[in-house]
């Protein structure tokens, strides 16, 4: 079993910046890519960002140049960095581990862009 712990989210200005963390615990060996996805109030949940265990990244078009996603590995950890928001940005943030064809989620944070 893997436990993901994410925090982070918030009430920010448009424009603003934040910083969203996922620390994994538990069975975290082999675990095979870690990443973000979103869901807005009545849209399917979309994939944000993937990190794969070798490094490689995958960014949705939609925060390609805003958002940055990043691993600690050493603190079984993810991030995602998201800068210059956008309202269409505001959605419930979970994180995901895929570990040998198994997949976690997170509880999900909530990211809300508003002035």
């Amino acid at each position: 079993q893997v436990q993901l712990v994410e925090s982070g989210g918030g009430l920010v200005q448009p424009g603003g910046s934040l910083r969203l963390s996922c620390a994994a615990s538990g069975r975290i060996f082999s675990i095979s890519a870690m990443g973000w996805y979103r869901q807005a109030p009545g849209k399917q949940r979309e994939l944000v960002a993937v990190i794969i265990s070798g490094g490689s990244t995958d960014i949705a078009e939609s925060v390609k140049g805003r958002f940055t996603i990043s691993r600690d590995s050493a603190k079984n950890t993810v991030y995602l960095q998201m800068n210059s928001l956008k309202p269409e940005d505001t959605a419930v943030y979970y994180c995901k581990v895929d570990r040998r064809g198994v997949v976690y989620w997170g509880q999900g944070t909530q990211v809300t862009v508003s002035s």
